[in-house]
C-alpha cells in the first residue's frame, strides 16, 4: 500500500469512527464539549501511533479507551482543583474516576444526532454542530459551506456545545414528542451530510464517499427507529437512488460525467431496487413531503434505460408539486431544467429570472452552469460559453470546474 493510500485509509476509518467514539464518551461522562476535545486528542494519538505500530484489532475500542482516559484525567484534575479550593470547608478523598465499562461495541451515533438537533439550538447552530460531531467535517469545511470565516464558525460551534451542556439534556433517545420536534432538523442535517459527500463543496475530489455512506447508515438507523414515517423513508430512498449513480459519475481520470452521458450499466441496481421499493411504499401512505418527491424524481431518472427514455413530463409534474411545497432556490433551478426539457430551452431560461430575483443563488456556480446549459440547448453558443466560464470561475470543486471549462472549450472548438 502506498503512503497516500494508507493516509486515505486512515482518514476514512477515522471519519467513520469519530461520531461513534464521541457518542460513547458523551454517554459515559455527560460532558459534550470536553468529550469532543478528548476524542480529538485520541485521534491525534492514533495518527502518531498507528502508522508506526499498525491499526489495532479493534480501533473503535482503542479510541474510546484513550479518549476515556483523557476524560478521566480531566475529571481527576478538576476534582483536585475543587478540593484545593474548598479545603478549608471540606475534607475527604477524591471521588474515583468513572471506570471503563465493556460497552465499546454499542453505537450511540443516532443518539448523538438527536442531541445535536436539540431545540435549545438555532437551526443553523444545530446543523453546524451535527456536521462537526456526526458528519466529521472540519470547522473549515463547515465554514466554507456556510460562507462565513472559520473563526466565526468555530465560535458558533463552541457556543452550540455550551448550549447543549447547559440544557442538561440526558444522553438517550428523545421521547416521541421530542422526536417530532427534532425530526425535521435531523433529516435536514443528514441530507446535507449526504450532499457534501456526493459532491464536495471544495477540493480536488468530486465526492467523499465516506460521508455519503455515513449519511446512508444513519438514515437506515433512523428508518429502523421510525419505520412508519414516510419522510424518513423518502430521505433514505433519495440517498440510495442518488448514490446508485456514483460509479458512473466520473471517468478514468476522475473527471465529471454528466447524467446524460453516464454509462448506466454501471449504476448500482441493488440500491435502485431498494430505493424504488422504499419510495413506492412511502408514497402509498398518502402523506407526501419534499424528500419523497425528490426520491420520486430520482426514481424516474434511475428507471430510464437511456437518457433519451427519461420521462421529463413526469419529472416536471413532480417539480411543480415540490416547488409549491418548498421555496428552495435549488428546487426552482431544477424546475427550470425540467421545464426546458419538456417545453424547450427558452421556457427554462425564462424561469431562471425568478431564481435571479430570489437572490439566494447569487454567485453560486450552479445557476450560471444551468443557464449555460440551457443557452447551449437554444443554440446561443457565445452566451453559453461565457456562462460556462463564469460558472467555472465560481466553482470551488476542481472536477466541477474542469467539467465547466471543458464544456466551454467544446463550444469554442466546434466553430
Amino acid at each position: 500500500m502506498t503512503a497516500g493510500a494508507a493516509d486515505s485509509g486512515f482518514e476514512h476509518l477515522v471519519r467513520e469512527l469519530t461520531p461513534q467514539v464521541l457518542g460513547a464518551v458523551v454517554r459515559r461522562f455527560h460532558d459534550f464539549a470536553s468529550a469532543e476535545d478528548a476524542v480529538q486528542e485520541a485521534l491525534l494519538a492514533a495518527a502518531l501511533q498507528w502508522p508506526r505500530e499498525g491499526i489495532p484489532e479493534n480501533p473503535r475500542a482503542w479510541l474510546i479507551q484513550v479518549a476515556s482516559r483523557r476524560m478521566t484525567d480531566r475529571v481527576r484534575s478538576e476534582a483536585a482543583r475543587r478540593q484545593r479550593e474548598n479545603a478549608a470547608l471540606h475534607c475527604g478523598v477524591l471521588s474515583p474516576a468513572p471506570a471503563l465499562r465493556p460497552e465499546t461495541e454499542r453505537d450511540d451515533t443516532l443518539i448523538l444526532l438527536f442531541m445535536c438537533c436539540h431545540p435549545a439550538l438555532t437551526p443553523s447552530s444545530a446543523i453546524a454542530l451535527t456536521l462537526r460531531a456526526v458528519g466529521g467535517l472540519t470547522t473549515a469545511e463547515i465554514a466554507h459551506a456556510f460562507l462565513v470565516p472559520e473563526a466565526t464558525m468555530a465560535q458558533r460551534i463552541s457556543r452550540a456545545k455550551q448550549s447543549i451542556q447547559a440544557s442538561g439534556v440526558r444522553f438517550s433517545l428523545p421521547s416521541s414528542r421530542e422526536r417530532v420536534e427534532r425530526l425535521g432538523a435531523v433529516l435536514h442535517v443528514l441530507y446535507l451530510i449526504f450532499n457534501e459527500g456526493y459532491t464536495t463543496s471544495a477540493g480536488a475530489e468530486l465526492q467523499r464517499c465516506e460521508l455519503s455512506r455515513e449519511a446512508i447508515r444513519l438514515a437506515r438507523a433512523l428508518h429502523g427507529l421510525l419505520p412508519d414515517d414516510p419522510e424518513v423513508a423518502g430521505l433514505l430512498a433519495l440517498m440510495l437512488l442518488t448514490d446508485a449513480r456514483r460509479p458512473a459519475r466520473t471517468g478514468a481520470e476522475g473527471e465529471l460525467t454528466s447524467l446524460a452521458e453516464q454509462d448506466r450499466s454501471l449504476w448500482d441496481r441493488r440500491e435502485i431496487d431498494e430505493g424504488v421499493a422504499l419510495i413506492t411504499a412511502a408514497l402509498a401512505k398518502g402523506s407526501v413531503g419534499p424528500y419523497q418527491l425528490q426520491a420520486a424524481i430520482g426514481a424516474v431518472h434511475d428507471e430510464a434505460a437511456r437518457a433519451a427514455d427519461t420521462d421529463w413530463a413526469q419529472i416536471l409534474a413532480l417539480y411543480d408539486l415540490l416547488k409549491r411545497m418548498s421555496a428552495n432556490p435549488m428546487v426552482m433551478l431544477n424546475h427550470a431544467v425540467a421545464a426546458a426539457m419538456v417545453h424547450g430551452p427558452r421556457a427554462g431560461i425564462e424561469l431562471l429570472e425568478a431564481v435571479d430575483a430570489d437572490g439566494r443563488l447569487r454567485g453560486n456556480h450552479r445557476l450560471a452552469a444551468v443557464r449555460a446549459h440551457l443557452l447551449e440547448m437554444a443554440g446561443d453558443g457565445d452566451a453559453a460559453m461565457a456562462q460556462y466560464q463564469a460558472a467555472a470561475a465560481q466553482a470551488s470543486n476542481i472536477p466541477e470546474r474542469n467539467y465547466l471549462l471543458t464544456r466551454a472549450a467544446r463550444i469554442r472548438d466546434s466553430r
